[in-house]
């Protein structure tokens, strides 16, 4: 069985077929799907949530998340850091984020992006959650990997709780400072691109215990869907990719990569 450590399935590119996808995740053999919670912002907090919450004729497990994206950070508010708080009791919550910084984008400022970035890392530790960390620095400069994972050892790394470093893009010595922070590495769709050398060497690297593998549907489709939704179920191709990459077969990778999801956040059959 696979799982989906990471997919927006809550949003409007998914409104007209869902239930479809879901049924697709299913037959193609998964069998959780961690949905991401941040929505677009104050009033929707609750987005996986209610998804996971629903009914769904054939359909993996399904957990969620909740949390402010860098993106958003300059929209959030006291209110919405009580909402959240009140909604991280759900049972369906096993993680806080996606959180982090962007500074590829800059939608809100760096200095705010931080102050909600250190507040939510409170926060996750007070419902002791894990987190999980979107880092995407700019085209000219890494700094986001270095602030990111300063603000994660200062802020974070005395919890024990851990972390998911979501969808990583960054290079080995990042891995590795993750990794002693008591992080799990998550590996998404790019890392199939041809030039995502640094992805796929971290891949290749990173050890078999502490690596999850993620979509980000509808974003990062796999080759030989790239340019395409993507979909929970091509996580398959990214766990092919990998596992020819670590001359290992998939179902090795598949069963690694499932058991490390299960044993994270203790969930038991």
């Amino acid at each position: 069985m696979y799982v989906d450590s990471h997919a927006h399935l809550e949003g409007g590119k998914f409104d007209a077929d869902r239930e479809a996808v879901l049924a697709r995740a299913k037959e193609a053999d998964l069998g959780t799907i961690l949905l991401i919670g941040s929505g677009t912002g104050p009033g929707t907090y609750d987005c996986a949530i209610k998804l996971a919450e629903q009914k769904h004729e054939n359909s993996p497990e399904l957990f969620a998340t909740l949390g402010v994206h860098p993106h958003e950070a300059n929209l959030v508010g006291e209110a919405d850091y009580l909402e959240m708080e009140s909604l991280a009791k759900s049972p369906k919550i096993i993680a806080w984020g996606e959180i982090g910084l962007d500074y590829y984008y800059d939608h809100s400022p760096r200095d705010v992006q931080k102050q909600v970035f250190i507040r939510q890392m409170g926060l996750a530790c007070a419902a002791k959650l894990p987190i999980v960390i979107h880092c995407r620095p700019s085209e000219n400069s890494e700094n986001a990997w270095d602030e990111t994972l300063a603000l994660i050892r200062e802020h974070w790394s005395t919890s024990g709780i851990g972390g998911i470093l979501h969808c990583f893009t960054g290079e080995i010595h990042h891995m590795r400072a993750a990794l002693d922070m008591g992080f799990t590495i998550s590996f998404a769709g790019n890392v199939t691109f041809p030039k995502a050398l640094n992805i796929r060497e971290a891949a290749k690297q990173c050890p078999l215990d502490r690596m999850f593998i993620e979509t980000d549907s509808p974003f990062l489709a796999p080759v030989p869907y790239r340019g395409k939704r993507n979909e929970p179920a091509f996580v398959i191709e990214t766990a092919r990719y990998i596992a020819e990459q670590r001359s290992i077969t998939v179902g090795e990778l598949a069963s690694a990569t499932s058991a490390n999801f299960k044993r994270f956040f203790k969930l038991h059959n």
